[in-house]
């Protein structure tokens, strides 16, 4: 056999060997599967958020006072109604003070019989005095008899006993002078007990004269009634509230905010508001405290803002929508969806990972997360301008992976 036919010969049996494993594998794949993955891709821009959030809350006086009865007694008058302005230290209400005014009378007859017991442990005092010096001179004469005695006794010219009977009055007499120095000491403990119930009965006539001035119901502060809580001829025990009074000069709004827009809050900061009482008008404020706890079962946090009301336009208990003012920092947006394993309804999380591709392939990034808003999500560090990101993928990706880029893919 020739070469030319050995040519033939073995190409026969090639396409012949094709022929039956063809056959013997109907199943087999024409092609391999591609291994690129199919995304969608965006680039990484420069954006914000959107429009600025609102937040209702409602209008109350900066100074709000709700006055209560201090004594028990009968309203006599309630002479302001609600929206009547008052001033400062202004007689609002007067209660029946007849129990009041008797208690006093009692405790300034009281005080007066106390001054008395003063008095007569003061005369005890003297009197104890008179009787000490009494008692020295008579020592002082029986000790001058008893010598002269002694000496008498000592020439023969008076019997012994004489003599004895003497000493024992000398002793006596010392006996009877400490006695008396012992209750001039009594007397003036006795003073200082007395002046001691003076100083106990005159803090009861200063309390119960106290007692006295509050049957007179003054207003702490210049400002509007708000609620009047009784009425002429009720019976008010202490603690019942009275008047509501409200100074309106400045009005305070509270909303309440999630955790992560209460941060971006300082307090000073100033904010828009306007009321459903003046749509058209907006009103300047500023944030005056920003709770450091959030509520409990919510997790909002109270933040107040301050308006100032100087003509008092505006009452309490205005519905109001707050808008907050700050510098607007323009950071990279992308979707909340192109963050990797990212859970629906996660809006605390302030870090996650993006997938950043660089010629078809897949690099997982580390991204630092700012503020959320509209299923949009902020990019504080970590991807940079001008990137690609994956936004969707056919299917989970990982470091490295090769993709394929869609039609619907951002240019």
């Amino acid at each position: 056999m020739n070469v030319f036919a050995q040519g033939i010969l073995i190409v026969a049996l090639a396409w012949g060997s094709a022929g039956c494993q063809t056959s013997l594998s109907p199943n087999a794949t024409a092609r391999p599967v591609s291994a690129e993955i199919p995304v969608d891709l965006a680039v990484a821009k420069p954006g914000t958020l959107g429009s600025r959030v609102t937040f209702t809350g409602t209008t109350r006086p900066n100074q709000d006072v709700v006055l209560r009865a201090q004594v028990e007694g009968q309203v006599l008058s309630l002479g302001v109604d609600v929206g009547d302005r008052v001033a400062q230290g202004q007689v609002l209400a007067r209660l029946d003070a007849a129990l009041l005014r008797a208690a006093v009378i009692e405790a300034e007859s009281e005080l007066a019989a106390r001054r008395s017991e003063v008095v007569q442990a003061q005369a005890q005092v003297n009197n104890a005095r008179i009787a000490v010096e009494q008692a020295r001179l008579n020592l002082q004469q029986s000790q001058s008899d008893a010598a002269r005695l002694k000496q008498l006794l000592a020439s023969g010219a008076i019997a012994a006993q004489t003599a004895e009977q003497a000493e024992t009055t000398a002793q006596t007499q010392r006996q009877v002078l400490a006695s008396t120095q012992a209750q001039v000491q009594t007397a003036q403990e006795g003073v200082a007990i007395a002046q001691g119930r003076v100083q106990a009965q005159a803090a009861i006539v200063k309390q119960t004269q106290a007692r006295l001035q509050y049957a007179l119901i003054r207003s702490p502060l210049n400002g509007v009634v708000l609620e009047r809580l009784t009425e002429t001829g009720n019976l008010v025990q202490p603690g019942n509230e009275l008047l509501r009074i409200g100074n309106l000069n400045q009005l305070r709004v509270v909303v309440e905010l999630s955790e992560r827009e209460a941060a971006d809050l300082g307090v000073g900061q100033s904010a828009e508001i306007t009321l459903d009482a003046a749509p058209n008008e907006t009103l300047s404020g500023r944030v005056s405290r920003i709770s450091p706890a959030a509520e409990a079962t919510a997790r909002l946090v109270p933040v107040e803002i301050l308006i100032n009301n100087p003509q008092q336009r505006f009452g309490s208990g205005q519905l109001a929508r707050v808008t907050f003012q700050g510098e607007t920092q323009a950071r990279i947006v992308v979707p909340q969806s192109a963050l990797a394993g990212e859970q629906e309804g996660n809006v605390s999380a302030k870090e996650g990972q993006v997938y950043v591709v660089t010629n078809n392939q897949v690099e997982v990034r580390a991204v630092e997360l700012g503020n959320r808003r509209n299923g949009q999500v902020e990019i504080v560090t970590g991807l940079n301008p001008g990137e690609r990101y994956v936004v969707r993928s056919g299917r989970p990706l990982k470091s490295g992976d090769t993709v394929r880029v869609s039609v619907l893919s951002e240019r």
